[in-house]
């Protein structure tokens, strides 16, 4: 949890292997979440297309991979739980 503090803190805009390093999941992985996840998981995009990931975007990701790895959801019960702002 330290982890997550002392590099997402502020107005910073991390990088997808920053995040990938941080969150401890694949890039693969974040790419996925953001296409199941339209609604919630909107990166922000440099004129390039590269993605930048906000503090915002930091906590919907840890949200995503507690429901998913930590209390074994499904993708559907993931995106009801997150629809619900619970």
């Amino acid at each position: 949890m330290a982890r997550r503090e002392a590099i997402g803190r502020g107005n910073s805009l991390l990088k997808i292997g920053q995040v990938s390093h941080l969150v401890d999941v694949p890039i693969y992985t974040l790419r996925y979440w953001e296409r199941e996840f339209p609604e919630i998981l909107i990166p922000l995009r440099t004129p390039g297309g590269q993605r930048r990931y906000n503090q915002e975007s930091l906590q919907v990701i840890y949200r995503i991979k507690e429901l998913l790895r930590e209390k074994m959801y499904s993708l559907a019960g993931a995106r009801r739980i997150l629809g619900e702002g619970k």
